[in-house]
């Protein structure tokens, strides 16, 4: 678990890269805000966490597995996960933030383009409606 990066993971860094090639300007990790997001837009008042299938339990997913082994321990695990990144949506969203996820799987060879069309659609969406 001490290998398991928090930060600049693989698909932090596609998103990441994708937005500013787009022109978009961001702060990442935010201390100050709930959940410290991965990526903060503060002009569209606009946060972007990219969340792991597996860490945060991505229903319905297949890359979403419970392991066969200390199954209780990864329930809690991933339970704990969940409940804490819908504190920090609440938090969040009661600050007036828009909140965008972009889940692990989403950014798969197969649609990652379609992914990040929507991503930078649903931004520029929430700049106008301000």
């Amino acid at each position: 678990m001490s290998r398991i990066r928090g930060k600049d993971t693989k698909p932090e860094m596609l998103v990441r890269k994708y937005l500013f090639s787009r022109g978009f300007r961001f702060r990442l990790h935010v201390k100050d805000l709930a959940g410290k997001p991965d990526i903060v837009l503060p002009k569209y008042k606009t946060v972007v966490f990219i969340h792991g299938c597996f860490w945060h339990g991505h229903e319905g997913c297949r890359y979403y597995t419970i392991p066969k082994t200390r199954t209780e321990w990864w329930l809690n695990k991933i339970t704990g996960n969940t409940v804490n990144d819908n504190k920090a949506f609440a938090t969040l969203t009661e600050k007036g933030w828009r909140i965008i996820t972009v889940w692990e799987c989403e950014l798969k060879k197969q649609v990652i383009e379609n992914t990040m069309t929507e991503l930078e659609q649903l931004i520029l969406n929430s700049h106008r409606l301000s």
